[in-house]
């Protein structure tokens, strides 16, 4: 009995499981890959949202004053006229203002097609800037909600809205 060709046959079999093998692998690390950029996009957004609240409590003047409440996103300029970073004093207003542009600016530099609102409410009315000493905390909430665009984990979707909502005191 002669078995001409077998061997042939047996390899040809093993390298098309193989090969399947590699597709599968190529697949997983593709949806890997995305997956991990999702990951990647949220710990900025938490970042950027953190550093906000920092700011925001840095100037808590300009919290009672809700300077810090509206929308941001790539368009959003808070041009002062002043960058707050020379000799001369700034108000909570330009800092506010300042902290906005920055903010704006970081928004659209780390996050794909970015946009936030922050609210703060409160309850009675804001202290005296002229006092500085004993300024009562800060007795509202804050809210900060970012949405950014993610990728399509299958290709023929549209890309997704994804979502961070912060909630804090200052």
């Amino acid at each position: 009995m002669r078995r001409n060709g077998f061997t042939l046959l047996e390899v040809m079999i093993a390298l098309l499981v193989f090969s399947l093998g590699l597709l599968g692998m190529a697949g997983l690390l593709a949806v890997s890959v995305r997956t991990n950029h999702g990951a990647y996009l949220r710990t900025q957004a938490t970042f950027l949202a953190q550093s906000m609240a920092d700011r925001m409590r840095a100037n808590i003047l300009g919290v009672w004053n809700l300077a810090y409440n509206g929308t941001y996103d790539s368009t959003t300029t808070g041009n002062t006229g002043t960058t707050c970073l020379g000799a001369a004093s700034c108000g909570w207003a330009a800092v506010a203002a300042r902290d906005q542009m920055i903010w704006s600016n970081q928004l659209a530099s780390f996050l794909p097609n970015p946009s936030a609102t922050i609210t703060c409410t409160t309850t009675g009315s804001a202290p005296s800037p002229d006092v500085m000493v004993e300024r009562p905390p800060y007795n509202g909430q804050c809210t900060i909600a970012m949405s950014w665009n993610e990728r399509a984990l299958q290709t023929g979707q549209a890309d997704q809205a994804a979502n961070l909502t912060w909630v804090f005191q200052p």
